[in-house]
């Protein structure tokens, strides 16, 4: 079955979609140079110990590298890069080099390279396989795909027609990766992505910010209204942004991935009724696309114990259910 993968990563994000086709998609990379701190029997045991407070699943991060280890996958039909920030592509080298990638999604927003050193938490490697892949000097197919695009096998079949693997590019235009560019903030050059799964739509923001929030409700309104499931874009952070666009996209499960909670902007969220889950909370969370509507569960069963979750319901990972998520009319 089709399913979504919102991984426990810090401070970034990944989402790994295993689509009906069978292909893989995988949306940014954070913690892929990591090694795995603690052993899941051992974090079992600390949980159960420890089942109040704020959970701590930040502390123990996943390793995307491992995690599609895991589940046996070995190629990625695509790899999407929202935008050149560090923290969505932290093990892009190893990745590439652990796995066989066909094809690498760009927008083409363009920032200096950051700096590195001995203070940095991130590896120049990476940097430069990002500049050879988005260059096209690699044998992976490099796309720079903008807002509308319309092409074989995301959105359109083999055959040019249907809906492909359901992935349509709400953001950005031209107009957003020039501005983005030129100015100190890559974050309206982000790409806005909307999963048409056979159980509801799913919304994948990276971290688009004001300008993009106003061109994808000015162009793209139907499609984002009452959505099913929405990633917090900047991992939920504040940021300074305005939370108006929440207002009509209304999703009904929000995820946050990991920040330090005087930076997560959960009022917007708590404030309009809207429900939401954190990774600091669940660990992983997984989506599954069945009956027309979409299963989560989560990796934290001490989370889940403290939902009111049927410890007995689980998936083939031995996550916990949490509910079913049923998308209403837009």
């Amino acid at each position: 079955m089709p399913s979504v993968h919102f991984l426990n990563v810090a401070p970034g994000d990944c989402t790994i979609i295993r689509h009906l086709s069978g292909r893989v998609t995988m949306v940014d990379i954070c913690d892929g140079n990591i090694q795995q701190k603690i052993k899941k029997l051992e974090l079992a045991i600390e949980r159960a110990i420890n089942p109040k407070g704020n959970f701590g699943m930040c502390g123990y991060p996943t390793n995307p590298i491992d995690y599609l280890s895991s589940l046996g996958i070995t190629e990625l039909w695509r790899f999407v890069l929202s935008h050149p920030d560090m923290d969505h592509m932290d093990g892009l080298d190893a990745l590439f080099d652990a796995v066989s990638v066909h094809n690498f999604w760009d927008t083409g927003v363009t920032r200096d390279a950051p700096e590195f050193g001995d203070n940095s938490p991130y590896k120049e490697d990476d940097w430069k396989r990002y500049e050879k892949l988005r260059d096209g000097e690699t044998s992976t197919n490099s796309h720079k795909k903008r807002a509308g695009a319309r092409f074989q096998l995301a959105n359109r079949g083999q055959d040019g027609t249907g809906g492909g693997d359901g992935l349509f590019i709400l953001a950005p235009d031209d107009a957003l990766v020039a501005a983005a560019s030129a100015g100190d903030d890559i974050n309206d050059g982000s790409f806005v992505l909307l999963y048409r799964s056979a159980g509801g739509r799913i919304l994948l923001p990276g971290d688009a910010h004001d300008a993009t929030w106003d061109y994808v409700l000015e162009h793209y309104e139907s499609d984002v209204k009452n959505c099913s499931v929405m990633i917090a874009p900047h991992h939920g952070r504040h940021s300074d942004r305005e939370f108006e666009f929440l207002d009509t996209i209304r999703p009904k499960l929000t995820l946050f991935g990991c920040a330090p909670s005087e930076h997560l902007a959960y009022s917007a969220w708590s404030g309009r009724g809207l429900d939401y889950i954190t990774s600091n909370q669940a660990g992983n969370v997984v989506l599954e696309i069945v009956d027309g509507a979409i299963d989560v569960y989560v990796e934290n069963e001490t989370f889940a114990r403290a939902k009111g979750a049927d410890l007995s319901i689980k998936n083939g990972q031995g996550y916990v259910g949490l509910y079913r998520v049923k998308e209403s009319a837009p």
